[in-house]
C-alpha cells in the first residue's frame, strides 16, 4: 500500500493510504483528534488508577504515545494492547515528528523499538503488548477497561464495523468498560446499541461535530 507523510491541521504528522484515499488521522489535527477521541474520551473519562487498553489500529502509535504520557503526568498504570495487521516500516516512523510535538521521544522511538507479539515495559506504568493480527482472529484473553476503536472508517473496511466485532470485544470488556471511536455513523451505533453498549453522541475533534462513546452496563 502507498502511504504519503502529510502534515495535518495542528502542525503533526499522519499518513494518506493513497489505494484506499484515506488518511489514517484527521487532516485537521492527527494529534488534537487522538487526544479528544481516545485520552479525553475515554482514558480521562474512565477513573480506575489501572486499566487495561485495547486498541484496534495500532497504526502510528500516536494513541499509545499519548496513553504512556497520561501515566508520567497522572501516575496511572496502563498495560496495552494493540491490534495492527499490517505494522509500518521503522524508515518511515522515523520521519514522524509526534517526538517534538509531543515531548516524548524516548517514548516513541521506545514504543516502536518493541518487538511484535511480545510484552515489554516501554515505562514502569506502561507495559506494552503489539499484537500483529486483526480483531477478529485474536484471542481476547483480557479483560479489558478501555477501547480505542481506531480502524479505518466504515465505508472502507466495513469487515471491521459489524454486531460480531463489537460483541466479541464488548464480552472482552469489563462493566463500565468504555469504548471510544471517531465514527458518528448510524450503521456504527445501531451495531454498538445491538450487542449490548450504552452508547451516546459526544461532540466530536475540531472539524467533526460529533463521535461516540459506549458504556458496558
Amino acid at each position: 500500500m502507498k502511504l504519503n507523510l502529510v502534515v495535518t491541521g495542528d502542525g503533526s504528522h499522519t499518513l494518506y493510504a493513497v489505494d484506499l484515499n484515506e488518511h489514517y488521522h484527521s487532516v485537521n489535527g492527527a494529534i488534537q483528534e487522538s487526544q479528544h477521541v481516545f485520552i479525553d474520551a475515554a482514558l480521562r473519562y474512565h477513573k480506575k488508577s489501572e486499566v487495561n487498553i485495547l486498541e484496534i489500529g495500532f497504526g502510528t502509535g500516536l494513541n499509545a504515545v499519548l496513553s504512556l504520557k497520561e501515566t508520567e503526568e497522572f501516575g496511572r498504570v496502563i498495560h496495552y494492547h494493540g491490534i495492527e495487521p499490517f505494522p509500518l516500516e521503522r524508515e518511515l516512523l522515523d520521519k514522524f515528528n509526534y517526538s517534538s510535538e509531543i515531548g516524548e521521544e524516548k517514548y516513541f522511538d521506545l514504543i516502536h523499538a518493541a518487538s511484535w507479539d511480545a510484552s515489554e515495559f516501554i515505562s514502569e506504568n506502561f507495559n506494552l503488548f503489539k499484537d500483529q493480527t486483526t480483531i477478529q482472529t485474536v484471542e481476547l484473553s483480557k479483560r479489558y477497561d478501555i477501547v480505542y476503536f481506531d480502524a479505518f472508517a466504515p465505508d472502507i473496511m466495513p469487515e471491521l464495523w459489524t454486531i460480531a466485532v463489537f460483541a466479541k470485544i464488548y464480552k472482552a470488556m469489563n462493566l463500565d468498560g468504555v469504548f471510544t471511536t471517531y465514527s458518528c455513523k448510524g450503521v456504527v451505533r445501531r451495531a454498538l446499541l445491538e450487542v449490548g453498549f450504552d452508547v451516546e453522541k459526544i461532540p466530536g475533534p475540531p472539524g467533526k461535530r460529533e463521535m461516540l462513546r459506549a458504556v458496558k452496563v
